[in-house]
């Protein structure tokens, strides 16, 4: 048993998820500071998008810090149970 393929992503694939995260952060600031409201509220807001990409990043981290461990376990049980397998001998009689 090998141990599973692991995908890798293409640069085309992580250019876009850069790009929209840039794009959509600027959108969002620039709508911020041309709302019209006051300065106190426009702060709130700045701080509300700070915070919520923040958040976002811990989340993506929190996900593939799991992923990560889930793969090691199963890396772990796989090679248990390969040698498990290597050491069963099914035609060996005990007590012969």
């Amino acid at each position: 048993m090998s141990a599973p393929m692991q995908t890798r992503t293409t640069a085309a694939y992580y250019l876009q998820a850069v790009l929209s995260f840039a794009l959509s952060g600027t959108a969002l600031a620039v709508g911020i500071i041309y709302l019209p409201v006051g300065g106190w509220t426009r702060a709130f807001l700045g701080l509300g998008l700070l915070f919520t990409v923040s958040s976002a990043f811990t989340l993506a981290k929190v996900i593939r810090d799991r992923q990560e461990s889930n793969d090691m376990v199963t890396r772990v049980d796989q090679a248990r149970l390969e040698k498990l397998l290597s050491e069963h001998d099914p035609f060996k009689v005990e007590g012969v």
